[in-house]
């Protein structure tokens, strides 16, 4: 099958202003990414639920709503897909698990009702992890199909990587934006936490649980970003706020050079050569522009700590699959449920306390830098499809509620994709998407970053 590789390959906001111009036609865009699906996705398997009469439909309603001379969205006729855990009124939505074979959503969860609302093509539903928990998903990752493409997002971030989809939503818990996207070598930003309502996506750990992006550059994670970020009435943990403007920050020019803090964490032991030298030498390389920070030793408790709430309210989530079919479940998640329900209830509430507590204690850091670098994953995708791998980078993180940005600056030996990961203080998400640009053309110019 002829796959219009320019079309395909624009960027998202490139593609995104030629709809808007009349340079592009939504139909034509929808058709060169459907024709990539095609020939990519027998053996990639990003794909759970794809019709591609379904994506043209949607195509053409935005080239005639553009005739009609009407206001068009920031997305107009963008494809996103999304991981199979958020819900999309009249579309199969199986959360990764037989026991949800089947079913079908009577509404959207509150994201796509944004996407929809901002002109965005619903280009289809990406697999997911079981559950969105541990267990993998049938997806390889698209530079070397034996090694995996990480999850829970998995799906999500390999049609991103492959040039199927522009942009792609998924959900993080532990890593699993930023891991896969790390280990399939793309742009993943996961907000400050309370930053997207989760109404409607699969709830596993609703102090944990966020909305995160998968895009090929800083910009395009930005403009989709922009278009999720809002106030939910039935999410408590986002709050009414000014928008943050994210996609005209992320494309401005920083006013000064940034400064960085080159973070190993307490796992640095954990993280491969390969991974410690690229960083290492990311850090040499910017100069005095970046200074190495360390962390109080508190700071290695927090991956069992941000496990430790985890399992006990995913546990509680979880408990209707356990009692109607814990037999279909993988053992690896039963042992993980069974785990969580044995948290006493004086340690889970003790750990509720952790969150504010780390984040606290990294005020000094912030104070002194734009974004602080760290490895996104311990380092390129493991080979192998049993496991999803190691989330404990992203553990601190996740638990802090920081928002997050992985960057696919690095490669092995083998072209393997290893990101690294920018951490910003909590709300500074508009700063750290300029900081994490300003990072990729600095790196451009001087022509390092492989």
């Amino acid at each position: 099958m002829a796959v219009d590789r320019v079309k395909a390959g624009l960027s998202a906001v490139e593609a995104r202003d030629r709809m808007a111009n009349g340079a592009l036609s939504a139909t034509e865009y929808a058709k060169a990414c459907l024709d990539t699906c095609a020939a990519l996705d027998g053996d990639i398997q990003a794909f759970e639920w794809l019709d591609p009469a379904f994506v043209m439909r949607q195509a053409e309603l935005c080239d005639a709503h553009r005739r009609s001379g009407r206001s068009i969205g920031p997305l107009h006729g963008v494809p996103v897909a999304l991981k199979d855990i958020i819900d999309t009124r009249g579309i199969p939505t199986g959360n990764g698990t037989v026991l949800d074979a089947g079913r079908v959503p009577e509404r959207d969860a509150a994201i796509v009702s944004q996407l929809r609302a901002a002109g965005a093509i619903i280009l289809g539903k990406t697999v997911t992890t079981e559950l969105a928990y541990l267990h993998p998903g049938r997806t390889r990752n698209p530079v070397n199909p034996a090694h995996t493409p990480g999850g829970s997002s998995s799906g999500s971030a390999a049609a991103v990587a492959a040039g199927m989809a522009p942009l792609a939503v998924g959900t993080q818990t532990g890593g699993s934006v930023i891991r896969p996207a790390s280990f399939c070598g793309v742009t993943g930003f996961l907000p400050s936490a309370g930053s997207i309502a989760r109404t409607g996506i699969l709830a596993q750990s609703p102090t944990l649980d966020r909305v995160g992006v998968f895009a090929r550059s800083v910009e395009d994670a930005a403009m989709l970003a922009d278009a999720l970020f809002g106030h939910d009435d039935l999410d408590r943990a986002t709050a009414p706020a000014p928008h943050p403007r994210l996609h005209a920050v992320a494309s401005t020019n920083a006013p000064v050079r940034p400064m960085f803090a080159f973070v190993r964490t307490p796992y640095w032991h954990k993280a491969d050569e390969a991974c410690q030298l690229a960083m290492e030498e990311l850090a040499e390389h910017l100069g005095e522009g970046c200074f190495e920070a360390g962390l109080p030793d508190v700071f290695g408790e927090a991956a069992s700590v941000r496990e430790r709430i985890n399992l006990a309210e995913m546990s509680k989530c979880y408990h209707r699959y356990v009692r109607d079919g814990s037999e279909q479940l993988s053992q690896r998640l039963c042992e993980a449920l069974d785990r969580g329900g044995k948290v006493l209830a004086h340690d889970y509430i003790a750990a509720l306390d952790w969150p504010d507590y780390l984040y606290a204690a990294l005020g000094e850091i912030f104070q002194r830098c734009d974004a602080i670098i760290t490895p996104a994953a311990p380092g390129p995708a493991p080979m192998g499809l049993e496991s999803t791998g190691d989330s404990v980078f992203n553990a601190i993180w996740t638990l802090c509620g920081t928002p997050v940005i992985t960057l696919p600056l690095f490669s092995d030996e083998d072209g393997m994709p290893m990101g690294v990961q920018l951490v910003g203080p909590r709300g500074g998400d508009a700063r750290l998407l300029r900081t994490a640009r300003w990072l990729v053309k600095h790196l451009e110019t001087d022509g390092t970053g492989d």
